[in-house]
């Protein structure tokens, strides 16, 4: 398989990355030079990866094209670029709509939508898909955990969730910075942290039958310390804040795929 991107960002390396860890390096990529430095760097790094002269290049290369470009420039660069009918396009451009995305590359019809973690670098987390597509959910099947969602509003409201990285990051730097405070040495408490947050990652994996309420009665021990700061943090609204905050994403997101 011969795999284009038009638009080498973050999220292009790290697919690449990841599906060049695969057994029998299946697919040769193919990148637009619009980043030279990520684009130059993956060269270097990997067999079978090659710089495009431009955009339209990768296009009458490839069959097969991933749209990593921002937002706000696929208005822009989509329309200057000429599409085949035969063209399969997966978008990674989450907040443009499959339809619109269709307008803007016309005669392509076959379009994708996805939206993979940066993890996929190492071959973790999920990649949801829409609508569901054998070949796309085999290309990412390798990397990770692939949802296949039924309509634009299912994919919608799954996007929302990958507005919280940062706040889980945030989230464990507050309990890192409490253990410094506490004169716990630096790396000893980020290591503990990234341990006691990895273990619990895999708990929903170990109780399949149990939803995410049930394993937090589980945790939170009656009068034990996990139901102390979880009763405090509720009684200071945190979690409907959370809500409130996850409702304007999705406002965002809807609105910017009606367009």
């Amino acid at each position: 398989m011969k795999l284009g991107f038009i638009g080498t960002g973050a999220l292009t390396s790290a697919i690449v990355a990841g599906l060049k860890s695969l057994d029998g390096d299946p697919v040769a990529v193919v990148l637009s030079p619009r980043n030279e430095e990520i684009a130059a760097n993956l060269a270097s790094r990997y067999a079978n990866v090659h710089i495009a002269a431009d955009n339209q290049a990768v296009l009458d290369d490839c069959d097969t094209v991933m749209l990593a470009i921002r937002p706000q420039d696929a208005h822009q660069v989509l329309p200057e670029l000429k599409f085949r009918r035969d063209h399969h396009l997966i978008s990674l451009i989450a907040t443009l709509s499959r339809e619109e995305i269709i307008g803007l590359t016309a005669p392509a019809s076959r379009v994708t939508k996805a939206l993979p973690m940066p993890m996929i670098a190492r071959r973790l987390g999920a990649t949801i898909i829409y609508p569901p597509d054998p070949d796309v959910t085999a290309l990412f099947g390798g990397l990770g955990k692939v949802i296949e969602v039924e309509s634009s509003s299912e994919f919608d409201a799954l996007s929302v969730v990958t507005a919280t990285y940062a706040t889980y990051f945030r989230y464990l730097d507050t309990i890192h910075r409490w253990l410094k405070a506490h004169d716990v040495p630096d790396t000893k408490g980020r290591d503990y942290i990234a341990a006691l947050f990895t273990a619990l990652g895999h708990a929903p994996e170990t109780a399949p039958d149990a939803d995410f309420t049930h394993l937090a009665q589980d945790y939170a021990t009656r009068g034990g310390i996990n139901e102390q700061v979880l009763n405090e943090l509720t009684a200071r609204n945190v979690f409907d804040a959370l809500a409130e905050s996850l409702d304007g994403v999705h406002r965002r997101i809807s609105a910017a795929g009606a367009t």
